[in-house]
């Protein structure tokens, strides 16, 4: 274990295996998980981490298979990752938690609020990617290309070294397995009092009509963000406002009609229910 700057650094055995995490330290409260994308550990997460760490204790680990936890012998599809989440969990002895993906780690948050809805006291959202959108896959790819111009170039030696390390044929198979999961479309049902929050410059999200479409079926307990500027990795490229979003939202103070978004931060308002 190492310590630094109020986090420490540490590994768990989770199903046998080597898993590496980050911890804050101090804080109160149900600790909030935060959950990484395809092909790239954890790193990418901290900056948003870093400031909610600020009130609750934060855990960006790597999922087994990515940046500094250990591989197995195969990539491990969205369930057996929401089922090592839980793995991880259970070795950091949290019975709860706020979760919060970005990318695939919106569909991994989602399993686990399905699977284990007790174990979910929130589940944050922030660029659920999969479904119809990123189909077919010479679509998604010309989408990811897209958002590679688009995000900030602090991002490339943070996340260059986790793509290589994962491998380019493990990245397009679990890629293509991502577009076909149908985020969207679960958060319909989504168990637990759950926050999207997407990029107004994010080329793999859906046109704003069929966010509406989604956010006018979805149930009461769903909120829907915009950060305007922001593209697909959110959690890097504006930490500050997804953070204030996210504590607002916590603190019930997000999703009101007399609640004020963060500065860049736009709610997406619409009738609920049938057309």
């Amino acid at each position: 274990m190492t310590t630094e700057h109020g986090w420490v650094t540490e590994r768990l055995r989770v199903e046998g295996r080597s898993v590496h995490i980050r911890r804050s330290v101090g804080g109160s409260g149900v600790p909030v998980v935060h959950i990484h994308g395809f092909a790239i550990s954890g790193a990418y997460l901290m900056p948003t981490a870093r400031v909610l760490a600020g009130r609750r204790v934060n855990v960006v680990p790597d999922l087994p298979g990515y940046g500094r936890s250990e591989r197995r012998e195969r990539v491990l599809d969205i369930p057996a990752l929401a089922a090592a989440l839980l793995g991880i969990l259970d070795a950091l002895d949290i019975d709860q938690a706020v979760l919060v993906g970005n990318s695939m780690g919106c569909p991994i948050g989602l399993e686990v609020a399905h699977v284990a809805p007790e174990r979910v006291d929130r589940l944050v959202l922030v660029s659920p990617a999969g479904g119809v959108q990123n189909q077919p896959l010479p679509r998604a790819l010309g989408q990811l290309a897209l958002d590679v111009v688009r995000e900030s170039r602090r991002m490339v030696p943070v996340a260059l070294p986790d793509y290589l390390r994962f491998g380019p044929v493990d990245g397009l198979r679990l890629f293509h397995q991502l577009t076909h999961f149908p985020s969207l479309e679960r958060l319909l049902h989504t168990p637990v009092p759950t926050l999207a929050v997407l990029g107004g410059r994010d080329p793999l999200m859906p046109t704003p009509s069929r966010v509406r479409e989604v956010a006018r079926l979805a149930p009461e307990h769903v909120t829907v963000a915009l950060v305007e500027e922001a593209a697909h990795a959110v959690n890097f490229s504006h930490p500050a406002a997804l953070a204030q979003a996210i504590e607002a939202w916590l603190d019930g103070a997000l999703g009101g009609d007399g609640d004020r978004p963060p500065v860049g931060v736009r709610m997406v308002h619409v009738p609920r229910g049938p057309a």
